[in-house]
């Protein structure tokens, strides 16, 4: 029998137990990570990866050390994530551009050349992407255990297609002078495109406008091309 003032445990609301949470995100958290790769972007540009402490980073990103382990893990893991965010972005680019030129047949060497050329070029449209065309320019400086690897994983498929295109189109250029000639490409625009103010040192006063893509992309292009259909 049951008292008039006992519970009615049958109609009672059912106890949950609560869960015990893992640890949460660090303070700061509300800052994407796009802002702190964008923010280490800069500071990797700046002062390159044996250069470069997470306090820094922090710092221009405005968050936690913390928070950049959460996210990234260590300092090279952020520089993975930061150099493979818009390396990745061209190499498929570059593949893009190389398929559709096939469409209208074989291509010759100047089309080539400019379709591996222009996404990298583009870059050079905002601030941001400069200081990614300096990091990668100080990428071939950086230790071989850090720059190898993430040459491979960023450019390596679509470097070794436009070598077989170079190849279709010049079809007596031995094969060591392909990858020779793409490689010097390479190096080209590193210097070309990454803002290192030498034309503007070396030009008289208004000879040389450093905002003036067309006539980049048309002396990298005419100096390259020459170099690679050279005999």
């Amino acid at each position: 029998m049951t008292l008039a003032n006992e519970p009615n445990r049958a109609a009672s609301p059912k106890r949950t137990r609560s869960k015990r949470k893992g640890p949460g995100r660090p303070e700061g958290a509300s800052v994407s990570k796009n802002d702190i790769l964008d923010a280490a972007e800069t500071v990797f540009a700046n002062l390159g990866y044996a250069g470069t402490t997470l306090r820094e980073v922090a710092a221009q990103a405005k968050v936690t050390q913390a928070l950049i382990s959460y996210y990234f893990g260590s300092k090279y893991g952020l520089f993975e994530a930061v150099f493979l965010r818009r390396g990745q972005l061209i190499s498929q680019q570059r593949i893009e551009n190389l398929e559709a030129l096939r469409t209208h047949g074989r291509p010759k060497v100047r089309d080539i050349v400019r379709a591996f050329l222009l996404p990298t070029l583009a870059m050079r449209a905002t601030l941001q992407g400069r200081d990614f065309l300096r990091l990668q320019s100080r990428l071939h400086t950086e230790p071989p255990e850090i720059s190898y690897k993430l040459r491979t994983d960023a450019y390596g498929e679509s470097t070794r297609r436009f070598v077989e295109a170079v190849r279709e189109a010049l079809p007596r250029l031995p094969e060591l002078d392909a990858y020779w000639r793409v490689t010097l490409m390479i190096g080209t625009y590193l210097y070309a495109f990454s803002d290192t103010h030498r034309m503007d040192a070396m030009t008289p006063k208004g000879l040389y406008d450093p905002d003036d893509t067309d006539a980049l992309i048309d002396q990298v292009t005419r100096f390259v091309v020459g170099g690679i259909e050279a005999r």
